[in-house]
């Protein structure tokens, strides 16, 4: 994967998840100044991976969230019957089902021909924390977003990229 059309999945990514928010009826907005080259994804609780694989490129795509932020989605898409209960797996669901909304639309976008995704993993836990390869071909990116009325969700994105 270019260095252009890497830049063009970041930016796609993240504007799919201002997008698909939108539509849910979140507000999610980017934390331009805490983007960071890595993974950096302080109080998370629960997080969502798929793969990209497909068409010379493969990496992964996460959303990360606080409970806050958590909360948020699962009130959003729950229509508020679900409560934000990390020990619920239909709670848990949601995000699993938000990063696959963020990434289809961020694939659709760029139409890169034979790129698909994997089905979501789902993580719980305090603190979670990604840890990619350590790798010059492996570039990792943190796109923090703040989420009215409270919270913060995380889109880590780790792609392998052939010298």
């Amino acid at each position: 994967m270019s260095q252009q059309i890497l830049s063009k999945f970041v930016n796609a990514n993240g504007a799919a998840l201002v997008s698909v928010s939108s539509t849910l009826g979140v507000k999610a907005e980017l934390q331009k100044s805490h983007i960071a080259q890595g993974v950096n994804t302080p109080g998370s609780r629960v997080a969502a991976v798929v793969g990209i694989v497909g068409g010379g490129v493969h990496g992964t795509s996460s959303i990360m969230a606080d409970e806050g932020g958590f909360a948020a989605y699962v009130n959003a898409m729950g229509g508020g019957m679900i409560s934000a209960d990390l020990e619920d797996p239909v709670a848990l669901s949601v995000i699993a089902e938000l990063t696959n909304m963020v990434n289809g639309q961020t694939l659709m976008a760029l139409d890169i021909d034979g790129v698909d995704l994997t089905p979501p993993q789902v993580i719980t836990g305090e603190n979670i924390k990604a840890v990619p390869p350590q790798k010059p071909a492996i570039k990792s990116f943190t796109l923090p977003f703040s989420v009215v009325p409270s919270g913060t969700v995380f889109l880590v994105i780790s792609i392998y990229q052939e010298e």
